[in-house]
């Protein structure tokens, strides 16, 4: 017992009460949850309510919510949000505040900051199924998210 007790003290494998008695610990941590990317695609509404007229009020009613996860702002000047076929909204001169999210809308608007606008006159996400990338200035993919069939949202 005292070599097992002397060889798991030296790995770091056991921790000592304070009262002199020795506890082994788990030799393996639990699996730590995947870290979520510091700026994220979290929510495609890829199917306005009610029929697809094409209207401003549609159009803007299909958008992708991108949320910065940390407690920095971060610049996304240059970044850029396309689909399969490679609509691209990008980004001009745009800063997301620490914790906040922005909407990309698909029709016109004034763009804040927290709403932006692609400008189409019509729908860039298929209902059917897509993926919208989240890239940033250089070109890297940040994050992705992908729907399949039914439905009308995709949180990611």
């Amino acid at each position: 017992m005292r070599k097992t007790l002397t060889t798991m003290l030296t790995k770091g494998l056991v921790a000592t009460t304070g009262l002199g008695l020795a506890v082994a610990a788990p030799i393996a941590a639990a699996s730590s949850a995947q870290a979520l990317p510091a700026i994220m695609i979290y929510k495609v509404q890829y199917d306005s309510p009610g029929s697809d007229t094409g209207s401003d009020t549609s159009l803007n009613a299909e958008y992708v919510v991108i949320k910065n996860t940390t407690r920095s702002n971060r610049v996304l000047t240059g970044w850029t949000l396309r689909d399969k076929t490679g609509y691209t909204y990008r980004f001009p001169t745009f800063t997301l505040k620490a914790g906040a999210s922005v909407t990309v809308h698909t029709g016109r608007g004034s763009a804040t900051s927290t709403h932006r606008y692609y400008n189409k006159s019509w729908y860039v996400w298929n209902n059917t199924g897509d993926t919208a990338y989240l890239k940033n200035a250089s070109g890297t993919t940040v994050d992705t998210c992908t729907w399949k069939g039914a439905g009308t949202t995709k949180y990611c």
